[in-house]
């Protein structure tokens, strides 16, 4: 799930997964390393920037302060590891701790490895960055053909292709039960918002078709390439593809979300099977500390080879067009002053990566939102640092304020910013204006108007042109609303004004209650079904305003 819109303005955006079945001997977690002792740890510790020597303390703090179990944190520096250690709890209410080896979803930083695979194929000479979709996936089409036509492998990775922000999420996000053809297969009927090119829009659905492209060149599933191409050669021993190789026993975090933005629980885990390259990979911070090293080294592995020459999993070349902007990113105004020194000279997005800047150095960057953990890994190629954030609960606030405290050590050492304070006050800043968001809704309702039909007339089915079919129904005198590939999203409809409800999910972990508007023809039968969020701090992947519902019997009608 990419990042609600409260964390997006704080940080960038994200979002998600990959392919279960059997699990090989060889994709198991090899045994964590034995813990560090007391006297490893301080000398660990010694070896950090002075601003760093208070870090546990910091760390710790900002787990309280945002009300996150579980933080695990590496750093690296000069192609060594620096700082591994995890802080807290894997799960509330449970003993078990967090380490440097714990799994967590890294969600959209996933995207960096969709990158990395489809460049490792260009090379191998399989596939063309700028050779055209359909020249992969000839059945592949966007709702424009124009775009369909010019489509790139390269703008798959760019953020520009006309889509709305998060437009086609609700195919896949909660989990649904099409497949990856399917999803992308019905992205012919996801609306264009914008011009082919022409701006930043963050989407995950054109990342699935990257997931078939390098399935169907590799001739490998994308969970089967990642853990032979680049888990293997980079040494990525714990990774997983996907949440349904966790086993009892492992050492993995139970993500948490705040039920009804209020009361923090554990989260069921997810696995989403059918946009693999848009993020969802297990991973611990031991394993992207070997991740971000090969990344700074320009695609070169540790060791040599047989041979004694150096080892590349992609070349500098390759390196160098993952780390261009594709995409500009207008740089917009913080929700707070405090968070000014934070704004970047440049903001864009190249293949799979943010690309900013931060005190003269550039940053090359991206965030991961799953439910119950976001994440963060942050490389400065100049400085050879990189620094890497992983949570179990959804707070982007949180891997932010650890983030720019380890930056400041090593680009701004003179200042000692505390960042979780600047960043809890971001964050009540936006509770409010979400506040005053529904306190203008309650001020515009009419509370003595009342539906215009009886509630058994607004049952039946609807059908969007992407998404498929909604079924409402009535129940025992209330109407239920329930998507029919979404086990998710269901729920019961409350009247709100006129021909207006309210739809409150039964998975209070969603926060994601929507308006659900009937609009009548003139005999006074429903012709059109649109939804929207309620609360302004909804993930952006549920989409409900791009839904364009109306009765199954129009729509079957207008096929025809």
């Amino acid at each position: 799930m990419p990042l609600s819109p409260l964390s997006l303005r704080l940080a960038g955006c994200s979002a998600l997964l990959v392919f279960a079945s059997a699990v090989p001997a060889w994709s198991m977690p090899a045994a964590p390393e034995q813990a560090a002792t007391p006297a490893a740890q301080q000398a660990e510790q010694a070896s950090l920037p002075p601003m760093l020597q208070d870090f546990d303390a910091y760390v710790d703090g900002v787990r309280k302060t945002f009300n996150v179990p579980g933080i695990a944190v590496a750093i690296v520096k000069d192609g060594k590891v620096v700082f591994e250690k995890g802080y807290g709890l894997r799960e509330t209410g449970k003993p078990d701790k967090v380490d440097a080896h714990t799994l967590f979803a890294i969600a959209s930083n996933t995207k960096a490895f969709t990158a990395a695979a489809l460049q490792m194929l260009a090379e191998q000479g399989k596939l063309d960055m700028d050779g055209r979709v359909t020249d992969y996936l000839p059945w592949f089409q966007m709702s424009d053909p124009y775009v369909t036509h010019e489509m790139r492998v390269r703008d798959l990775l760019a953020h520009r292709s006309g889509l709305s922000l998060g437009a086609g999420d609700l195919l896949y996000w909660p989990p649904t039960s099409y497949t990856t053809r399917d999803v992308v297969e019905r992205l012919a009927k996801v609306p264009l918002t914008n011009g082919f090119r022409s701006h930043y829009a963050y989407d995950n659905i054109l990342f699935a078709v990257a997931t078939l492209i390098i399935e169907k060149v590799s001739g490998q599933s994308y969970a089967q390439y990642l853990r032979e191409h680049i888990f293997k050669p980079v040494g990525m021993d714990e990774s997983l593809v996907d949440m349904t190789y966790l086993k009892p026993g492992m050492d993995y975090a139970t993500g948490h979300a705040l039920y009804d933005f209020k009361d923090l629980k554990p989260v069921p885990p997810m696995a989403w099977l059918n946009d693999p390259g848009a993020g969802g990979i297990y991973a611990s911070v031991h394993d992207l500390a070997k991740w971000m090293n090969v990344q700074l080294a320009g695609g070169e592995l540790p060791g040599n080879g047989a041979d004694g020459k150096s080892r590349r999993l992609f070349s500098q070349d390759s390196q160098n067009q993952m780390w261009t902007m594709l995409t500009p990113i207008p740089v917009s105004k913080p929700p707070v002053p405090e968070l000014q020194p934070l704004m970047p000279n440049f903001s864009g997005y190249g293949e799979g990566w943010f690309l900013s800047d931060y005190h003269g150095q550039k940053l090359v960057w991206h965030t991961g939102g799953w439910p119950g953990m976001v994440s963060r890994v942050t490389l400065v190629p100049g400085q050879k640092l990189g620094v890497v954030v992983l949570t179990n609960q959804e707070s982007g606030a949180a891997f932010n304020a650890v983030t720019y405290r380890v930056l400041d050590a090593y680009l701004n050492p003179g200042s000692k910013t505390d960042w979780a304070a600047i960043y809890d006050k971001a964050v009540q800043h936006a509770h409010g204006d979400s506040d005053d968001s529904w306190k203008k809704h309650e001020a515009a309702r009419d509370p003595n108007s009342k539906p215009s039909l009886p509630l058994a007339n607004y049952a039946g089915t609807y059908r969007d042109p992407w998404y498929g079919d909604i079924i409402i129904s009535n129940e025992g005198g209330k109407l239920r609303l329930r998507f029919s590939k979404t086990k998710q999203l269901v729920g019961t409809m409350e009247p709100w004004q006129h021909d207006t409800f309210i739809v409150r999910w039964d998975d209070r972990a969603l926060n994601a209650d929507a308006f659900v508007n009937f609009a009548l023809d003139v005999d006074g039968h429903v012709r059109e079904v649109r939804m929207e969020p309620i609360s302004p701090l909804t993930d952006f992947s549920f989409d409900f305003q791009d839904l364009r519902l109306v009765p199954l019997k129009d729509a079957e009608a207008k096929a025809e």
